[in-house]
């Protein structure tokens, strides 16, 4: 797993046409579905700060935490010029050690496909329950194995954005399914253009697989959707939404 050192410096205008607002109101509106807004939320693998920010800004308390000190650095800069107050800690996922209880958790834009080794996946998610207080909503999202196949493998893309210019380029391992990422950035400097390189990985999680882990978690699905709409996911969807929510104890006595 890369630490996005030279990704964070472009991530966010290469990652301008996402819709942070719009993305926040959808994830708010699942959580008064389900439960309610939550008072204190963890964004895990909160990167810049796109979504950190907006919960902020709806009168949320948040803690941004992400294993890339490059990506924290941004998103603090983000919160100021914002005027937000997020508390950032850098932290791998399947290391997640707060102060404390959240009443609320998210972990947005397939970010946990990131995390290629299915132990510390389930790590991760068991340290999030760990931290979230009972009955409360931990939602999150993920790239399908469809994506993955159909999409993503083996496959190049090409972006450009604000004076910067992405070769994307993917290689698929057939027997692991793990999509190996290889991204070149050209970022114009006065007349020219610099060239930076980051390496990453992507994992795609079946419904069982991710069902397992949060079983063992102490969590419960209570929907997939389709991405942001209110359909439920199916066999063609790119990226699912699972909502879930940690089970309460039963006393036996």
């Amino acid at each position: 797993m890369s630490e996005y050192d030279n990704f964070a410096p472009v991530y966010d205008r290469l990652m301008s046409d996402v819709d942070y607002k719009a993305r926040t109101k959808r994830l708010l509106q699942l959580f008064k579905e389900y439960d309610r807004v939550p008072e204190l939320i963890l964004d895990l693998a909160c990167g810049t700060g796109g979504f950190s920010n907006e919960l902020a800004l709806n009168g949320i308390e948040v803690i941004g935490v992400d294993m890339s000190e490059e990506m924290l650095s941004a998103a603090r800069e983000n919160s100021a010029n914002r005027g937000t107050d997020v508390l950032y800690l850098c932290q791998k996922a399947e290391e997640l050690d707060l102060y404390g209880t959240v009443d609320g958790a998210v972990c947005c834009l397939d970010s946990l496909n990131h995390i290629t080794d299915y132990k510390k996946l389930c790590k991760a998610i068991s340290r999030v329950s760990l931290f979230l207080e009972e009955g409360r909503l931990f939602i999150f999202d993920v790239n399908t194995v469809f994506k993955h196949k159909f999409i993503l493998a083996d496959n190049t893309f090409i972006i450009e954005q604000d004076n910067v210019f992405c070769a994307w380029q993917n290689s698929t391992d057939e027997k692991t399914g793990v999509t190996n990422i290889s991204l070149d950035f050209f970022t114009k400097d006065g007349e020219y253009y610099k060239r930076s390189s980051e390496d990453f990985s992507e994992r795609p999680y079946t419904e069982e697989e991710l069902k397992a882990a949060l079983d063992a978690a102490g969590l419960e699905i209570l929907k997939i959707y389709d991405d942001m709409t209110d359909k439920p996911a199916w066999e063609y969807t790119e990226r699912a939404l699972y909502v879930t929510r940690k089970k309460e104890e039963t006393n036996n006595e």
